[in-house]
């Protein structure tokens, strides 16, 4: 399947602010300059080649004819999710900004039950409305959901979570409008594990003994993204030729005050433990409570990464109270999955995979993810 990368743009434009903010005119020498120029020319490539790329994608489905009458459900798996909050405010607000009306914008709670949202699906076809948006409660129900809405002759967007690769054959195979609009997961873990790698073993082996220690928080097992940032977090440090130990494996549900109590226990019991690994932001901050809890300081004698670039993990990356983050796009993410609603409404149809980029997040570029946010 064809992969539609439309984040590109929010790197590249992170990319510039980052070379901007580090100019210095007065002390740059011609070599500096000229790399300098060489790489604003390669990002300002990219800008262009991507603006091209996504336009190819969503822009030839322009929308033909007014959208305010035409009616959204959006399925959220959990409010309480500090990510998805991010995401469906966005969607919301881009979906007006193309000309839906407010009021004809349904976004629900699943609270985190599959059987509530199952419900909420089948309200939202019983109301007629035109496409629907979903965020599965459990990827493993997508066959069940997809046929559901399928059925019904509702185009269908999932997002956030993705269904398995069967799942999506199944689309393709049957030409239905159904498509995915996310992130892979894998990269966002093997960025996790490369911001670990970066730091340099001996820096990392704090003990000496040539081996990482570590403990894993992870979301939710039946998630794909839990399941992939998992796995290649850890993966990334033995591809880099480091042996590791891991002490503890636990599942936090993507929660912040579970993922605290979790992290307070494996201290307790591992005080060895070099490296905390979280599946989420909202996870990594509840272990930084635990860190902190313990006497312990992050970038000392502990490393602490997660994944989302929440505002207040930002916050903590560029204060050093984390070792790293890794930038989930919800603009880009949100935006994308309106665009294919609307070229589900106009008819254009799209690709069965829209992908975007995530990215990688240290001190170095921190601020410039945060200004970005603003």
């Amino acid at each position: 399947m064809k992969k539609k990368l439309v984040s590109l743009l929010t790197v590249s434009a992170l990319t510039m602010a980052m070379l901007a903010g580090c100019g210095n005119a007065a002390a740059d020498t011609a070599t500096q300059t000229a790399e300098t120029a060489e790489t604003v020319a390669d990002t300002a490539t990219d800008v262009a080649e991507t603006a091209t790329e996504v336009a190819e994608t969503v822009a030839d489905a322009a929308p033909a004819g007014d959208l305010a009458d035409k009616k959204v459900g959006v399925c959220i798996y959990q409010f309480a999710d500090n990510f998805m909050t991010l995401f469906r405010n966005e969607l919301e607000s881009y979906l007006v900004s193309q000309g839906f009306s407010k009021d004809n914008i349904t976004i629900v709670d699943g609270a985190n039950d599959q059987a509530t949202q199952t419900n909420q699906i089948q309200n939202f076809i019983t109301q007629g409305v035109d496409v629907l948006i979903i965020n599965p409660v459990n990827s493993s129900s997508a066959a069940t959901i997809t046929d559901l809405v399928v059925g019904a002759n509702i185009p269908l967007v999932y997002i956030n979570r993705e269904p398995d690769a069967d799942e999506e054959a199944r689309w393709s195979s049957n030409g239905w409008n159904v498509t995915y609009v996310g992130c892979d997961a894998r990269q966002s873990g093997t960025m996790q594990g490369e911001i670990i790698v970066d730091l340099g073993q001996e820096t990392v082996d704090l003990n000496g003994d040539g081996k990482i220690q570590y403990v894993m928080v992870e979301g939710d097992p039946e998630n794909v993204d839990a399941q992939y940032r998992t796995e290649f977090s850890v993966k990334a440090l033995e591809d880099a030729g480091w042996t590791v130990d891991c002490l503890d494996d636990q599942v936090g549900n993507w929660d912040q005050a579970t993922a605290q109590q979790l992290v307070a226990n494996m201290l307790s019991a591992h005080p060895e433990t070099e490296v905390v690994f979280c599946n989420n932001d909202a996870m990594a901050l509840g272990a930084l409570q635990s860190i902190e809890a313990a006497g312990r300081k992050v970038g000392e004698d502990i490393y602490l990464v997660g994944v989302d670039a929440l505002t207040e993990a930002l916050e903590d990356v560029i204060a050093g109270t984390m070792t790293g983050t890794v930038f989930n796009d919800h603009i880009a993410q949100s935006h994308g999955a309106a665009d294919a609603a609307i070229n589900y409404i106009t008819g254009a149809g799209n690709e069965y995979y829209i992908g975007c980029d995530y990215v990688k997040v240290t001190t170095d570029n921190a601020q410039s993810v945060l200004d970005s946010l603003k």
